[in-house]
């Protein structure tokens, strides 16, 4: 997947679940400038994967970025970030 950025092409391997492209479509229908808000994030997330906080127990190796009430999570695999879910924070821990 690219992702375009200010200086560029940004190459990195990326993989959203289907869980998470399902939300991004109803998202995008809804709510269009949180939609927005979160392909920002995307890219920094596919910039810096490292930068965003991990999380613990039983969800160790996974990370998240809250926007508002929701929260994204994902993981970093190599040079893979796989795109969980974003979800509302009452149903994503």
């Amino acid at each position: 997947m690219l992702f375009k950025r200010s200086r560029g092409i940004l190459k990195r391997n990326v993989d959203c679940s289907a869980e998470f492209e399902r939300s991004i479509k109803k998202l995008k229908k809804k709510d269009k400038v949180f939609f927005e808000q979160i392909q920002k994030k995307l890219v920094e997330i596919i910039e810096t994967p490292e930068r965003f906080k991990p999380l613990r127990n039983i969800l160790a190796g996974y990370r998240r970025i809250h926007f508002g009430s929701f929260v994204l999570i994902y993981t970093i695999e190599g040079d893979i970030v796989r795109i969980i879910s974003l979800d509302h924070h009452d149903r994503a821990y």
